[in-house]
């Protein structure tokens, strides 16, 4: 079957600029061709369907490549949500990839849960006994006892551990590996320290590497970013310059400079204090401990922000990330990211691609998704308006299209 999809202008995920008055052809699943004005004669052999979207933006399907599908991102601490049996994870996670979908986010990266939950989900997906976001998983995040999410069950210490954990989570059919190479908001962590030695960063990357799986790092301070960068990572999240134990932060230049001279791309997570300060601005009344957390997350957010700017301006790159799940971050929330990394600093199409043919590319599947590349899948988000001129534009989902196939619902 053939479908044409026609709207006033295509942003194809590649960074290029947008084309005006385009038509997408979709046949087989997957990305055939994109025109401007019409289709020349003999593209479209036999019946086609025309969905004529006029006043409307075609984008790829969004990805967002850092979320936590166990997680309820409804402000719960992650104590509270590790209470629930795991079939509760399961479903919790079921629920979110759906509602991911109808946002437009037809694939998002699994970054930590618990057990195989996320592995489970991206099966039962597959098999198509559901719909919703294509799950890229790593199963459970490799962290020290008591280290950061230590709850998911990934917990593992010394070089010999090490490599038998991530043999195992690659037996369980992780697609990549993740580290919390420092603490952060698990009760009892340090994230104004590093987790691993040296030694054991890079036992992790050469055991990774074995195995043909990208690696990346939580880092939350200065030292777990230089570790991270000697060790060789593929991927950093966070980035972040914490100092003490009151979350105070104190960017370092001479670290900012070393990263951007390695290539390794960060995820921003701009949402997870976007997503407070959306939650702050809801409510007309504080107790005094809200009082006390809204209080620092301003400050924080403000800082994550303006260290945002300052890394770019040292020449790191950035993929668009919301670590959905975590604090008030929603599932939804890729648009909410977007519009972060735009205020610190992107233009509205650096923003888009670092949400799609970017983030396919830092995941390794740039030969699958993420643009609107003839040969790749068919994952296709119509919004009303032009989101170059307003991101929030992101959010008026008209269509959805998955590996080809309209997702009901999407349209309105």
């Amino acid at each position: 079957m053939t479908t044409l999809i026609r709207a006033d202008r295509l942003i194809d995920g590649t960074g290029a600029a947008p084309v005006s008055d385009a038509i997408l052809v979709v046949e087989d699943g997957k990305i055939a061709s994109v025109h401007s004005g019409k289709v020349p004669e003999g593209v479209v052999k036999g019946e086609a369907e025309t969905i004529d979207m006029t006043g409307c933006t075609i984008l790829p399907g969004l990805i967002d490549i850092h979320v936590h599908l166990n997680l309820p991102g409804d402000g719960s601490l992650l104590e509270e949500a590790m209470r629930e049996p795991e079939n509760v994870l399961v479903a919790t996670s079921a629920l979110a990839v759906g509602k991911a979908l109808k946002a437009g986010i037809t694939t998002v990266r699994d970054v930590g849960a618990y057990g195989s939950t996320s592995i489970a989900v991206r099966r039962a997906l597959q098999l198509g006994h559901g719909e919703g976001a294509r799950v890229i998983a790593c199963g459970q995040p490799i962290t020290i006892t008591g280290g950061h999410t230590w709850y998911f069950g990934g917990e593992a210490d010394g070089e010999d551990g090490l490599r038998r954990k991530v043999r195992e989570m690659v037996r369980i059919g992780a697609e990549f590996i993740k580290v919390m190479a420092s603490g952060g908001g698990t009760v009892g962590t340090q994230s104004w320290n590093p987790a691993y030695t040296q030694r054991e960063l890079a036992v992790l990357v050469e055991e990774a590497h074995r195995a043909d799986r990208k690696i990346t790092a939580h880092c939350l301070c200065a030292q777990s970013i230089l570790d991270v960068i000697e060790a060789g990572f593929d991927q950093i999240e966070h980035a972040g310059f914490i100092t003490d134990g009151k979350g105070n932060q104190s960017y370092d230049p001479a670290v900012a400079d070393k990263l951007a001279k390695s290539g390794i791309p960060v995820t921003s997570t701009l949402a997870v204090g976007g997503a407070i300060m959306r939650e702050k601005a809801s409510k007309t009344s504080f107790t005094p401990t809200e009082e006390a957390f809204f209080a620092r997350w301003t400050k924080t957010h403000a800082t994550n922000l303006d260290q945002f700017r300052k890394l770019r301006a040292a020449g790191v790159t950035f993929v668009a990330g919301t670590d959905a799940g975590w604090r008030f971050t929603r599932i939804d929330d890729q648009p909410l990211e977007i519009a972060l990394v735009h205020e610190g600093g992107m233009s509205p199409l650096e923003a888009i691609t670092a949400s799609t043919g970017f983030a396919a590319k830092v995941m390794g599947v740039e030969d699958k998704l993420g643009t609107l590349t003839p040969g790749l899948a068919a994952d296709v988000l119509v919004v009303g308006g032009n989101p170059l001129d307003d991101l929030a534009r992101l959010r008026d989902v008209r269509l959805v299209m998955q590996g080809g196939k309209r997702k009901d619902g999407a349209l309105h």
